[in-house]
Order: C-alpha cells, then structure tokens, then sequence
C-alpha cells in the first residue's frame, strides 16, 4: 500500500494546470511590473488579468483586490490597517476559535490600546449571531470571524452575521482560508467587507494570497515602499504567483460542486467506519454544518502525537489536533473553546480529504486508525485502569 495524504487542511500540491499558467513568468516575462518598457508591461498585463479572474471568482470589482504574501499577512493587514485608521477607537469583536494570524495580532495590538472581545462558541464551534450583535459597540472598529475552522471544520453562519454589522455601521472581515473549492465566495452574498485567502490551501503555489476590501473601506497599508498594489502594499510583486492563484482560485470556484460532492461521500465514509470501530472516540465540530473534507476526532486514552507519528510510520500523513507550544503539549484554543475537557483533548486528530483522495485511501486510512488505536491503548496503563472502573 502506498502513503496517504490526508492534510490538505494545511497544504495542497500544485495542480498541474496551475504550474503550467506560472511557468512563462519564471524564465520568459520576467519583467518587472512597476518597468515601464514591454518586459514589464507583459508582466503588468499577467497581474491586471489575474486581477480581473481572482474579482470574477468572488463577484468583486478588481480595485478590490489586493495580492499579499499569504493569508497571515491579508490578516494583518486588515486588523493592523484597520487600527491604525481608527485611533481613539479602538475595539475588535472576534471569535474565541480564529487563527492564530487574528488572535496574535490583537494580542499584538493590545498594549498600542485595541481592546478585543473573544466571542465564546457553542460545543460544535458555532459563533453565535446574536453574541456579536451584544458585543458590539460605539468604539468597534472591526469585526473578524472565520468562515471555516481550519481545525474542526466548522462553518460559520457570515450572512447573518453580515447582516448585523452592517446594521451597525461596523466592517466585517472574514478569514476565509479554508473555504476555496469548498464554499461559497460570492462577497456580496457572505456580507463582507474584507477577505482573506491563500493559494497554497487550493492547488496553488505557497507565497501568494489575496486580501478583498471593499470599496469605501479604510486601512492603512501594513508595507510601505515603492507603491505597489495602489500604495496599499508595497513590494515588488509576485507575478508567477499571483498567475498561479488565480489560475487555482478559478479552478477551485469552477470545480466546487463536483468536489464538495465527492468529498462529501469520502468524509462520510471515513467518519462512519472510525466511529464504529473506536470506541470512546467523538468527532469534533459541527455534524453537518462543517467542510466536506474534515473529520476531527478526539480519541480517550491515546495521545494526539502517538496516533500522528504511528499513522505516519504507516504512511498516513494527518495532523495532530492538540498544538504544542513553547514545547509543552497542551490542547488547542479551539479544542478548549468547545470545552473539551483536557484529558480527552490531547487525543485528537484531524483528517482532511482532497481532490486525488479515493475510497480505498479513505479505508486504508480507518483501518490504520483503529489499529493504531488498539495498539496505543493496549500499552496504556491509564486505558486498563478506566476499563476495570467502568466494568469492561
């Protein structure tokens, strides 16, 4: 049996089409954009058409993109662009759940004097509508919640949300990394203001993302330089990337059906042979309100990073659901925030599907799992010691 790939939460290969747009603006128009002779035009002209494709995928106009690093940096730019134009006002309204490109940076901006609120989720990660209506302000100058989790998978009800601080007068900016090729992207339909995703998590090349702001909107650029991307991010720009995301993104919107229906099936599939075959296991996030390629479980009695490095040696590539930091082993902040208590936490894994994956992938992988489970628990001293107290 060969490896399985089963992390496409956290990267994606590039799809061939794709290497195939970005291979000219490597060796053949290599000019630089901001050149005003015909190397550079050409180049100009691949950014103004990937422009106009990347506005097309989410039913913007191409003034409203703007091409960043990564979806890290789209983050900040809002977040830090968005304080900076509003000082003397400074209040963001996020979830307890978002990433860590949103919670660090309002950490980050803290002691400049932001003042954050952190909306507590349901026990699926749900993000109540009505808890952003409370927490809302007159010193709000933001708010920023996650379309999808990118550790459980859930999706977050934007429309709604939209609609209230649209009510209220207050920008809304979503982190919509996971959601490419899985979701929706229409802007007008989510309520967003600003938007943030990365190539990479889409068949693209890494090194390239987009930051959608709406027109009328107000930040300041987080680079400064040379001017580029209208004097609201400076560097010279990434032309064999930003070919290459767009050129991704349009595969991903032209393709969204037909994945998100065989993934679907797959993630079902997967969910319902761990499930049956692990006692002592849950799955995490939302039951049907989540991507159609995630499945996270939290397993008692085995810990997270022995089921990761095992199911590797097996040639099962997922990742480990608790995140380790400043080397001590402690459940995630999302994992905490649905309130997981610790001892159940630590075990948990994420399993993400993708557009090779097949069906027989998808067994060998719950085979693997249930076996690396028995082994794991057979060992435990903790799993004999819980099975005699519960009468097993």
């Amino acid at each position: 049996m060969g490896r399985v790939y089963l992390d496409h939460a956290a990267t994606t290969p590039v799809d061939p089409a794709v290497v195939a747009a970005m291979q000219p603006y490597w060796h053949e128009t290599f000019g630089n954009p901001s050149s005003i002779h015909a190397f550079g035009r050409e180049a100009r002209a691949a950014i103004d058409t990937a422009r106009d494709t990347v506005a097309r995928c989410l039913g913007a106009r191409p003034e409203e993109i703007l091409f960043t690093s990564s979806g890290t940096e789209a983050n900040n730019t809002v977040l830090q662009g968005v304080f900076a134009t509003n000082l003397g006002r400074g209040h963001v309204v996020t979830s307890a759940i978002e990433h860590h490109a949103i919670l660090t940076t309002c950490q980050h901006l803290a002691p400049l004097g932001l003042r954050t609120t952190y909306l507590p989720v349901d026990q699926h990660g749900l993000v109540d509508p009505d808890d952003v209506r409370r927490a809302i302000d007159r010193e709000t100058v933001l708010v920023s919640v996650m379309y999808a989790n990118n550790e459980i998978g859930t999706i977050q009800p934007l429309a709604e949300i939209g609609r209230i601080c649209r009510e209220a007068g207050v920008p809304f900016h979503t982190d919509a990394v996971q959601a490419p090729g899985m979701l929706p992207l229409r802007v007008d339909d989510l309520g967003v203001d600003f938007l943030s995703i990365s190539a990479h998590k889409f068949y693209g090349p890494k090194g390239v993302g987009v930051l959608y702001a709406r027109t009328g909107t107000r930040f300041a650029p987080l680079l400064y330089g040379g001017g580029q991307e209208r004097g609201l991010r400076a560097g010279t720009e990434n032309v064999a990337g930003i070919v290459g995301l767009a050129k991704a993104l349009a595969l991903a919107v032209s393709g969204r059906d037909a994945a998100v229906a065989q993934l679907t099936a797959l993630r079902d599939r997967f969910i319902e042979s761990v499930l049956a075959r692990v006692e002592h296991c849950r799955l995490n996030g939302h039951p049907t309100q989540r991507l159609p390629n995630n499945a996270h479980f939290s397993v008692e009695f085995v810990e997270g990073e022995a089921l990761l490095l095992n199911l590797d040696l097996l040639g099962i590539a997922a990742s480990s659901g608790s995140a380790c930091m400043s080397g001590a082993q402690e459940p995630s902040h999302v994992l905490q925030a649905i309130g997981l208590p610790r001892e159940v936490a630590v075990g948990s894994i994420r399993f993400t599907l993708g557009r090779s994956t097949t069906a027989a992938e998808v067994d060998q992988a719950a085979d693997a799992f249930a076996d690396t489970v028995a082994r794991l628990r057979a060992m435990s001293p903790f799993y004999a010691d819980a099975m005699r107290t519960r009468g097993r």
